[in-house]
């Protein structure tokens, strides 16, 4: 069984998941029976990739129960709002198929809109009913998550963030660890940029290992939650199967000095 992180709300949360960004609505389902039968029990999705029902088409074709599957999703920039966001929530969970979501995030904070901080009260609303188990955010930057701690006095339990050997986040994710904030990584990855760098190339080597393996241990030795994406069997067993070694330190100083504040995505501070 693959290592989990504790929660500020007490609740367990599996060290690697998958996520089903891009993924055809079609083939949706059957990338969440394989995820799941590879070993895999956290599904990152989200009302914007348009494939919720999909999701829950793979939950109930499978034969792991549902207590022990973390299912997150998030909701979409222009459904911010407390009314609409609490409507949004009740939408997906109908097109997922659950009585209860195990995460539910705020997709992006879309500073220029205004809306995040009644969005996350929307948020804390749906926990207390029981429509959701945990609450956190997606690409909040420190301002953002000073302000709806500040106003609400909730701390999310994670910050999902676009993080790479080219984008390490340093100062934010110190920031999550004073607060108690899981910092989960998106496009993990990097989109392949680092996977011929002389740090990664020589890990590989060294470990037996992929530069993608090398990579997400990269990741858990920094003490995040990551969630890389692959629509194939083989690539989903591949992404899993990090536990049977682990990078020196110097080979972790190495790759993390790779970063050039380079994004892959938008700038939450511009972006929606």
């Amino acid at each position: 069984m693959q290592p989990h992180l504790v929660l500020n709300d007490g609740q367990s949360l599996p060290r690697l998941g998958f996520g089903l960004w891009q993924v055809p609505q079609d083939e949706t389902a059957r990338v969440v029976r394989e995820g799941l039968a590879a070993g895999y029990r956290l599904i990152d999705g989200a009302a914007i990739y348009g494939n919720e029902a999909g999701l829950g088409d793979g939950l109930r074709r499978t034969d792991v129960p549902r207590d022990r599957i973390f299912v997150t999703t998030k909701i979409w920039n222009d459904r911010q709002g407390y009314d609409s966001t609490k409507r949004a929530a009740e939408e997906s969970l109908a097109r997922i198929g659950v009585e209860h979501l195990d995460c539910l995030l705020i997709h992006w904070p879309c500073p220029d809109q205004d809306r995040y901080v009644e969005t996350w009260r929307a948020l804390v609303s749906l926990r207390s009913e029981g429509r959701v188990k945990s609450i956190g955010v997606s690409n909040f930057m420190a301002p953002h998550l000073h302000r709806i701690i500040d106003e609400t006095g909730v701390v999310p339990v994670l910050n999902q963030i676009e993080l790479h050997p080219r984008l390490v986040q340093a100062e934010l994710r110190a920031l999550h660890a004073r607060l108690g904030i899981v910092t989960q990584s998106w496009t993990p990855l990097g989109q392949g940029r680092s996977f011929d760098a002389p740090a990664v190339q020589a890990a590989a080597r060294r470990s037996g290992k992929s530069p993608a393996q090398v990579i997400l241990r990269w990741h858990l030795q920094l003490g995040c939650s990551v969630i890389p994406r692959s629509t194939r069997a083989q690539g989903l067993a591949e992404n899993l199967d990090l536990f049977d070694f682990a990078l020196t330190p110097d080979e972790m100083d190495a790759i993390t000095a790779l970063d050039a504040d380079e994004r892959t995505g938008p700038d939450p501070l511009r972006f929606g």
